[in-house]
């Protein structure tokens, strides 16, 4: 399908391109931006009049829920989610079940992913077999049967002997390793941050002393290996700090927040509001004020959304026994805008910290328009509300903080491939 895309504000942050544009689209590629090829001529035409035509987003950490909890979510309703949401490409951590530490699951996977013909899923590989720890998985044979890159999930390598030798391996044939800081033992039944919400609540808390210990044996690690780490979904000021000086020693780190973290601390779980049940917890005004400025000085370098659907079952309970999760594939973009606006940035900021920038941490070619560049693209009304709610999420899983939230950042149409996957009207 040969497409035109007319009239739209084109922002892509990778060739700071940010001026009113056509984009052109043939054979599942971007082949003019501004100026259409020779001979060119389309089947198809959007008017993107007042719209943003941007690169599909890049998503560092959604759930999808297969194999294993299909009661939860389906693969096709997330993917669905996804490119509603903009979000062309995503990665998925490794805790399912079973746990992708076999390259025939990683196969099967993303073979049912591309049968959707939706977004593009890159697995992440277990770090340790089962996730057990102990013992490393076959990284080589995950890289090549598709992996991107690999993962404990939320699951820490309390033998600091196998991070060692994990770290090792992954400098040795260039792997990443995402790794998510908390110390296991501090965080054990934790339910929240150990803080005044906790205390008045009487939950267990898991202080941000978690975060700070289990981060400085990773990055003292990889400062002695030499291997690329990131860092997911960091939390705390005192995390923010750490990464910042180790950035500024050289080491080859990279880390993310979640969008949920940017606009919520612990005084939103109000009295027990299940939905602010996450891992990591909802911290102080002071650590989302830390993360905000973090991410704005390029400390942080992504958002990703840590979709995590749940059954509806799973939330209405105690808080403590309540599951860990908030869906988010289609809040990636409102929330990220939000925080631009709130910080005062340009929307080329805010669009390259969810497209070109996890795309490089992924290293994946992806979250750009380049000529010849794979066309997946997101087009979105940046000024249009809309009411977050059971009936506007694609998600099977409904679980967010944000239910009843009125955001701005509305998907009009998404590409994938050249293909496109969803569109709906501003009226929607």
């Amino acid at each position: 399908m040969n497409i035109v895309i007319k009239n739209g504000r084109v922002i892509d942050p990778k060739n700071n391109i940010d001026k009113q544009l056509d984009v052109y689209v043939a054979a599942g590629k971007i082949v003019g931006v501004g100026v259409a090829p020779t001979g060119f001529v389309a089947n198809h035409t959007i008017d993107a009049n007042n719209l943003v035509v941007c690169p599909g987003l890049v998503d560092l950490s959604a759930r999808l829920r297969e194999p294993g909890d299909e009661h939860k979510a389906r693969l096709i309703s997330e993917l669905k989610a996804a490119v509603a949401g903009g979000v062309t490409s995503l990665a998925c951590p490794p805790d399912t079940d079973p746990v992708l530490d076999e390259p025939g699951l990683v196969e099967m996977l993303q073979y049912r992913a591309k049968q959707q013909g939706l977004a593009n899923v890159y697995p992440l590989g277990a770090i340790t077999r089962q996730l057990h720890g102990k013992a490393l998985a076959e990284m080589s044979e995950l890289q090549t049967a598709g992996c991107v890159g690999f993962s404990q999930a939320n699951i820490a390598i309390t033998d600091t002997q196998v991070l060692w030798r994990a770290m090792e391996y992954a400098a040795t044939f260039g792997y990443t390793l995402f790794l998510h800081a908390e110390e296991p033992f501090l965080a054990a039944n934790g339910v929240a941050h150990d803080g005044e919400v906790a205390t008045r609540l009487g939950l267990k808390g898991i202080p941000s002393a978690a975060e700070a210990l289990a981060l400085a044996s990773i990055l003292r690690i990889a400062q002695e290996t030499g291997a690329k780490v990131h860092i997911s979904r960091l939390s705390s000021a005192e995390g923010v700090a750490m990464v910042r000086t180790a950035k500024s020693q050289g080491l080859n780190i990279t880390c993310d927040v979640s969008a949920n973290h940017l606009h919520l601390t612990e005084h939103d779980i109000g009295y027990f509001n299940t939905h602010c049940h996450l891992k990591p917890p909802l911290r102080t005004q002071r650590d989302k004020a830390a993360l905000c400025l973090g991410l704005k000085d390029g400390t942080i370098d992504a958002v990703c959304s840590d979709h995590t659907p749940v059954d509806d079952d799973a939330k209405l309970t105690t808080f403590a026994e309540a599951e860990i999760g908030a869906t988010g594939l289609e809040l990636l973009l409102p929330l990220t805008l939000k925080w631009a606006q709130q910080e005062k940035l340009n929307l080329s900021a805010a669009i390259a910290s969810i497209t070109c920038t996890p795309a490089n941490i992924l290293g994946i070619a992806a979250g750009n328009l380049s000529i010849n560049s794979v066309a997946d693209i997101c087009i979105f009304d940046a000024n249009t509300y809309w009411n977050v709610n059971a009936n506007t999420i694609k998600s099977q899983g409904k679980n967010t903080p944000f239910l009843g939230w009125e955001l701005a950042g509305k998907v009009i149409t998404t590409i994938v491939n050249g293909q496109i996957v969803h569109t709906q009207s501003l009226d929607d």
